[in-house]
């Protein structure tokens, strides 16, 4: 983990059309807070994460992770580590209870998602089932 220091964007109030979700749908840990808000300064594509479950990947599911500078109507927002997470509803039903952790080891480094509802998952961490 980087020893520089990075301040998260301020809360805001919820936007229109928008529920206010919590943690018991997704949790960041403490160093994926930091790198999300690293991220953001860095890349400057909006100070929303939008995480969401798409059709593909070897195992039938796959996570997918992108900065975005709205939410949509219907979105569920959470709040952790710091940073503003966007889930829809249907990624929801798949994501609830997940953990997002990052490392920044040369191997099996990157975002890891820790999802108690997948009943498996591929080596590389990005695709689940089931």
């Amino acid at each position: 983990m980087s020893s520089e220091t990075v301040t998260p964007p301020p809360a805001t109030a919820t936007p229109e059309g928008v529920r206010e979700g919590n943690e018991n749908l997704v949790r960041l840990t403490e160093a994926a807070g930091l790198k999300v808000a690293a991220l953001i300064e860095r890349e400057q594509q909006g100070n929303y994460l939008r995480v969401a479950i798409t059709g593909g990947g070897c195992n039938g599911l796959s996570y997918k992770l992108r900065f975005v500078r709205e939410p949509r109507r219907g979105d569920i927002l959470v709040r952790s580590a710091g940073a503003q997470v966007l889930v829809d509803p249907k990624t929801a039903l798949y994501l609830k209870g997940t953990e997002l952790d990052y490392s920044a080891k040369l191997i099996a480094g990157g975002f890891k998602f820790s999802n108690p509802n997948a009943k498996a998952s591929c080596s590389c961490g990005e695709s689940f089932s089931v």
